[in-house]
C-alpha cells in the first residue's frame, strides 16, 4: 500500500530534512511540498493525500488554524520546533507530535502509527442484503458511504485509489482493484482490465475490444479479452 505524503513547512531545511528520510522509506510516496499553507491547503481540495507532514508556526494561516479549515482532514503530524503546542494540537486528532531536529528513528515511529491507521482504516467492509444488496466504502477519514451495488457502472483504478462510478455520483477511495473486485458478487462484476471492473447488467454494447456503459467506451485489455467476451456471451438470453 503506498502512502501519499504532502510537507508543508516555510523552513526550506526542514523540508529537506523530512522528504530525504521520507525517501528510506518504501511505501511512503512524497507527492509535493509547500512552503505557504495556503497554497498547501488549496492543493488538498483537489488531491488526494494520507498523510500532512505540518510545521505549525507558518505565516497568514498556522498550522492550528490550518487543521481546524480543514473540512475532511488526512491524517496529520505535526513538525515543530516546540512542544508547548502538543496538547493543543492532540485535542484536533492530530496522529503524532514530532520536535525538530527530526531524526530518522523517531520519524519511523510516526511512520508505524501511520501504516497501523490506515491498514484498520482502509479495508472496505461488505454488507449484505438479499433484496438490494450494499457495500460501505469509505470515502474519507471519517465518513462512510453506503453504494447499492445495483447502482455501480464502472470502478476504476488509480493506482493506489479507485474511483467509482455509480448511477448518483463517483466516490475516491483507498485500495486496489483486485482488493475491492474481490469483495463484488463474481456473477454481478467483471474485470475487464488492469483498470476496470464492470457491472455485467451495466454494459450498452460490446465493440471490437471495447464496452460501452452510459456513453462512455472503456477498452477490454488483452490478457482478458475472452473472458470478457464469454462471459458477456454466457450472459446473453
Amino acid at each position: 500500500m503506498k502512502v501519499n505524503c504532502l510537507i508543508i513547512d516555510d523552513e526550506p531545511l526542514a523540508i529537506n530534512v523530512i522528504k530525504n528520510h521520507i525517501e528510506l522509506i518504501e511505501n511512503f510516496e512524497l507527492i509535493n511540498t509547500f512552503s505557504n499553507s495556503i497554497e498547501g491547503l488549496n492543493f488538498l481540495k483537489n488531491n488526494a493525500i494520507d498523510v500532512v507532514f505540518l510545521d505549525i508556526n507558518m505565516p497568514v494561516l498556522d498550522g492550528i488554524n490550518f487543521i481546524k479549515s480543514l473540512e475532511n482532514p488526512p491524517l496529520l503530524v505535526i513538525t515543530s520546533a516546540y512542544d508547548q503546542f502538543a496538547i493543543e494540537t492532540y485535542e484536533l486528532d492530530v496522529l503524532d507530535y514530532l520536535v525538530k531536529p527530526i531524526e530518522f528513528p523517531r520519524l519511523m515511529k510516526a511512520v508505524n502509527k501511520i501504516n497501523k491507521r490506515l491498514s484498520n482504516t482502509n479495508k472496505v467492509p461488505l454488507e449484505t442484503n438479499k433484496e438490494n444488496p450494499f457495500i460501505f466504502v469509505k470515502i474519507d477519514k471519517k465518513r462512510m458511504k453506503k453504494i447499492f451495488l445495483n447502482e455501480i457502472l464502472v470502478i476504476e483504478s488509480l493506482k493506489d485509489y479507485l474511483k467509482i462510478n455509480t448511477l448518483t455520483g463517483k466516490y475516491i477511495i483507498h485500495s486496489t482493484l483486485s482488493d475491492f473486485t474481490s469483495l463484488l458478487p463474481e456473477k454481478d462484476f467483471l474485470r475487464i482490465h488492469r483498470s476496470y471492473t464492470i457491472a455485467i447488467d451495466k454494459i450498452d454494447a460490446v465493440e471490437g475490444n471495447s464496452i460501452e456503459i452510459e456513453g462512455l467506451r472503456y477498452v477490454i485489455g488483452r490478457s482478458y479479452i475472452d473472458e470478457v467476451k464469454q462471459r458477456i456471451l454466457n450472459a446473453s438470453i
